[in-house]
């Protein structure tokens, strides 16, 4: 596991099952990571490959069609397969998304899950690309987008 998987897991470990750790958790990812803040994900699951996250329609989430907007949606599914990519990375690899493709597929209202899966290579010796995807449902399983994402996979450089 990688370093960020590693502190990633670590804390949803101690927290999830606390009273208020998953709240807790979520404030420190939104610390981590600042624009994914915005949409105050709630994180339901997370292991390596695998990830779900969730997000109330709120007003401030909202376009001009009374749904939830397009990049709300994206940020909620770049979460789900960021997190299920980061936490099934080998420990010597890191990666960064380098192309998100998103289909939109009816508008998104209430509360929607995204489940993000990926599987990237067990070893990785020069940079390498690899995708991961996310599903978004709304309240009635419907799907509301599909993305995939594109992700360079490097060689982390060794520490002197």
């Amino acid at each position: 596991m990688n370093p960020l998987a590693a502190r990633l897991t670590s804390a949803w470990l101690r927290l999830r099952a606390v009273p208020g750790g998953r709240w807790l958790f979520r404030r420190l990812l939104a610390r981590t990571v600042p624009y994914t803040g915005t949409i105050d994900p709630e994180i339901l699951d997370m292991e390596p490959g695998r990830a779900r996250v969730a997000l109330i329609e709120r007003r401030r989430l909202r376009n001009h069609f009374r749904s939830v907007h397009a990049i709300a949606l994206a940020n909620l599914g770049e979460l789900a397969s960021g997190l299920a990519m980061t936490l099934a990375l080998p420990a010597d690899v890191r990666g960064i998304p380098i192309r998100i493709e998103i289909d939109y597929l009816k508008k998104a209202r209430g509360r929607i899950v995204a489940e993000g899966r990926a599987m990237p290579p067990a070893a990785v010796r020069e940079p390498t690309d690899a995708t991961a995807t996310a599903e978004l449902v709304d309240e009635a399983g419907d799907a509301v987008a599909r993305l995939v994402v594109r992700w360079r996979l490097s060689p982390l450089e060794p520490t002197p």
